[in-house]
C-alpha cells in the first residue's frame, strides 16, 4: 500500500484521502503487503466512521472485500467494538453479516471473543440465525465468552440458545469447563445458577468442571462450587481419579488444601484410581516433598497397595538417588511406613500359601513359601514375562519392516532384469534377440511374477498396520509365504536367464546342470532347514497346550478340592492360562519361527 494512502487512513485524514483517490483512482485498489487488508478494513479497524461512509458511498463493493485471513471490515469492526462502522457495513450489504473468516469465525464470534456487549447485543436481536450456524460447530461463541469470562454476553447468548449451555467443543468442554479452568468466578456462578446439574457434565476423560478448577488450582471457583453442590466432589474421572488425585498429580497444593480443610473428606484421601494409587503414591512418585508432608498429618494411609504391590515407601525408595526422595523417607517412616514385603500378611497372602501347598505332591511345612516371598516371586515373574512380550513385540515389528525391504529389493532386481533382458536387444528393431528361445520365455514369466507379487507386499505392509499381536502374526505369516514365493520365482528368473546366454554345446551342456544342482540344491537346502524348524516349534507348542489342558482338565472347582481354596486355585489358573503366549510360553531359545 502507498505510503501516503496508509497514512491518510491511520489517521483518519478524509481531506488527504480523497486528493490521493482524486490523483490516482487505482490507488483504492491498493493493499497492505503482510494482510492484504484494504482501505475499509483499516478504517473499521482504527474506528474512523467519516472515512469508512466515504468510501463505502464511492466504492460499496469493498463491503465485501476480504484480506488473506478471508475476513471482511466488519470482522474488524465487530473485534475492536466499533459499533458505528458496524452499523454502516451492514446497512451497506446485509449479506457482509454471514461471512465468515479462514478459521470459521463469524462477526459474532470475533465480537464474545473481545467482549464487545455491545455488538454482540445489536447482532444477536436481528441476525439470530448466526447461532444457528455454530450449532454444528466444535467452538462456539458461548465457549470463547466463558473461556474469556465475559459473563454479560453469556447471558445474552443463553437468553436466545438455552441449549447451548450443554454445547461441547471438540475435546469435550462445555462452557462451565471453560470459565473453571480459567478461574473466571461470575461466568461460573451464572452457568451453576443457570443450570446445576452442568457440574455433572464430562469431557472425553471423564472430567467434570471441578476436576478442572482442582487442576488448575482455582480455589475461588473450588469454593463455588462446593457452595452449591456437595455431590460434584465424589464424582471420579474415567481412570477412577478423585479432585483429590488431580491436585496432587498438577501439584496444586492450595487446591488441595482448601479442599481438605473446608470438606469432611478425610476418606477421599485413601481412596485409590484405577492403578490403585492413593493420593500419597502420586504425591511421592511426583517427589512433591510439602504434600507429602501434608497428607501425613491428614491421616493418610501410609502403608496402601497399589496395582503393582508398592505402598508408598517402595514408590519413593525406587528412586533413591534423588536428593528429594531422600527428605520424603525419614517423614514416611516417621509415621510408620513400610516396604510391602515388611507388612503382614493378609487373608489373601494366606489363601494364597494354602493353595499354593495344597496342590504340592509334598504339602511339609518347610516346602511353604511366605506371602512376601510369593508376592516377590510373582513380580519378577511378571516383569520377565512383560520383557519377553515387548522383545517379542519389536522382533515383529521389525520382521515386518525386513519384509518389505526385501520386498523392495526383489522388485528392484526383477524391474531392472525386464528392462534389460538376458541377450540384450536388436539395434534396428529395439526387440528382445532372446524373445524367441523357450528359456528366455521361462525368465519373463518367473520375473514378471517375482515382480508383481514383491509390489503387493510392498502395498500391503504399507496399507495395513496392525496393532495386536495376533493381527501382526497373521500379515506377517501371509506377507513371508509370498515373499518366498516371489524369491523362488526370481531364483528360477536368474537360472533361466543364465541358461539363455550360455552357449550351445559343447561342455556348456554340464555347466547348466551344475547351475541347476547349485540352484537347487542350495534353496532346498535352506527350506529343509527351516522347515525343521518351523515343525519343531509346532511340536513344542503342541505339547505346551496339552500340558495346558491337563492342567486346566486336573483343576476344576468341582473335584475333591471342592472349597473355597479350591475355587480360588481354579480361578487363579483359568486366569494366568488363558492369557497365555503359546509363542513365548513354547519356546525356549530365544526365537520362534513362523
Amino acid at each position: 500500500m502507498d505510503r501516503l494512502l496508509y497514512a491518510a487512513v491511520l489517521k483518519g485524514d478524509v481531506a488527504a484521502f480523497l486528493k490521493l483517490v482524486e490523483d490516482r483512482k487505482t490507488i483504492i485498489n491498493e493493499i497492505t503487503t503482510e494482510s492484504l487488508n484494504t482501505v475499509l478494513h483499516l478504517a473499521a479497524r482504527f474506528g474512523h466512521i467519516e472515512l469508512a461512509l466515504e468510501i463505502v458511498k464511492r466504492w460499496p463493493e469493498m463491503v465485501m472485500a476480504e484480506n488473506r485471513d478471508l475476513e471482511t471490515a466488519l470482522h474488524e469492526a465487530c473485534r475492536e467494538g466499533k459499533v458505528e462502522i458496524m452499523k454502516l457495513l451492514i446497512e451497506t450489504n446485509e449479506g457482509v453479516v454471514g461471512k465468515v473468516n479462514r478459521r470459521g469465525e463469524s462477526v459474532l464470534f470475533v465480537a464474545c471473543e473481545r467482549g464487545n456487549i455491545e455488538i454482540v447485543k445489536y447482532l444477536l436481536i436481528g441476525f439470530q440465525w448466526l447461532l444457528m450456524h455454530e450449532f454444528d460447530a466444535f467452538t462456539c461463541s458461548i465457549h470463547v465468552a466463558a473461556a474469556a469470562g465475559h459473563t454479560d454476553i453469556v447471558k445474552e447468548i443463553l437468553q436466545v440458545r438455552p441449549e447451548f449451555a450443554r454445547k461441547y467443543t471438540s475435546e469435550g468442554n462445555s462452557p462451565l469447563h471453560l470459565a473453571c479452568s480459567k478461574g473466571h468466578v461470575e461466568t461460573t456462578r451464572e452457568l451453576i445458577w443457570y443450570d446445576p446439574d452442568l457440574l455433572y457434565l464430562r469431557d472425553h476423560k471423564g472430567w467434570t468442571p471441578l476436576h478442572w478448577a482442582s487442576m488448575k488450582g482455582r480455589v475461588g471457583i473450588i469454593g463455588e462450587i462446593i457452595s452449591i453442590n456437595l455431590e460434584s466432589v465424589e464424582m471420579v474421572t474415567n481412570h477412577g481419579e478423585t479432585v483429590l488425585h488431580i491436585a496432587v498429580l498438577f501439584n496444586q497444593f492450595e487446591g488441595l488444601k482448601y479442599l481438605m480443610e473446608k470438606l469432611n473428606i478425610i476418606r477421599l484421601v485413601n481412596v485409590q484410581d484405577n492403578d490403585g494409587n492413593t493420593v500419597l503414591h502420586i504425591a511421592t512418585a511426583g517427589k512433591l516433598t510439602t504434600m507429602v508432608t501434608y497428607l501425613l498429618k491428614r491421616g493418610v494411609d501410609v502403608n496402601a497397595i497399589n496395582g503393582k504391590g508398592y505402598t508408598a515407601l517402595d514408590v519413593v525408595e525406587s528412586d533413591g538417588s534423588n536428593s528429594t526422595a531422600l527428605q520424603i523417607v525419614p517423614a514416611l517412616l516417621e509415621e510408620g511406613a513400610k516396604r510391602c514385603d515388611q507388612l503382614p500378611p493378609t487373608s489373601r497372602d494366606i489363601q494364597e500359601v494354602i493353595r499354593r501347598n495344597l496342590i504340592s505332591h509334598n504339602p511339609t511345612p518347610q516346602n511353604m513359601e511366605s506371602p512376601n516371598q510369593h508376592r516377590g516371586h510373582y513380580r519378577k515373574k511378571s516383569h520377565r514375562r512383560l520383557k519377553q512380550i515387548e522383545l517379542q513385540n519389536e522382533g515383529l515389528r521389525n520382521a515386518r519392516n525386513t519384509i518389505t525391504i526385501v520386498a523392495v529389493l526383489i522388485a528392484t532386481v526383477t524391474f531392472s532384469g525386464g528392462i534389460n533382458p538376458p541377450g540384450g536387444f536388436s539395434q534396428e528393431s529395439g526387440k528382445a534377440l532372446m524373445g524367441r528361445n523357450p528359456s528366455f520365455k521361462v525368465f519373463m514369466v518367473c520375473n514378471i511374477l517375482a515382480l508383481f507379487l514383491s509390489l503387493g507386499i510392498v502395498n500391503v505392509l504399507v496399507s495395513v498396520i496392525p496393532f495386536k499381536r495376533k493381527s501382526m502374526m497373521k500379515l506377517l505369516v501371509a506377507t513371508h509365504k509370498i515373499m518366498w514365493v516371489s524369491t523362488m520365482f526370481m531364483a528360477a528368473a536368474y537360472i533361466a536367464a543364465t541358461w539363455t546366454i550360455l552357449p550351445q554345446g559343447g561342455g556348456s551342456r554340464w555347466l547348466r546342470i551344475e547351475l541347476m544342482v547349485v540352484g537347487v540344491g542350495c534353496t532346498l537346502v535352506v527350506l529343509v532347514g527351516l522347515g525343521i524348524l518351523l515343525g519343531n516349534q509346532w511340536s513344542r507348542k503342541r505339547e505346551w497346550r496339552r500340558k495346558k489342558g491337563k492342567k486346566m482338565k486336573d483343576v476344576t472347582p468341582n473335584d475333591s478340592m471342592n472349597s473355597r481354596v479350591g475355587e480360588m486355585h481354579f480361578a487363579h489358573n483359568s486366569r494366568d492360562d488363558s492369557s497365555s503366549n503359546s509363542d513365548i510360553d513354547s519356546s525356549d531359545h530365544g526365537y520362534h519361527v513362523y
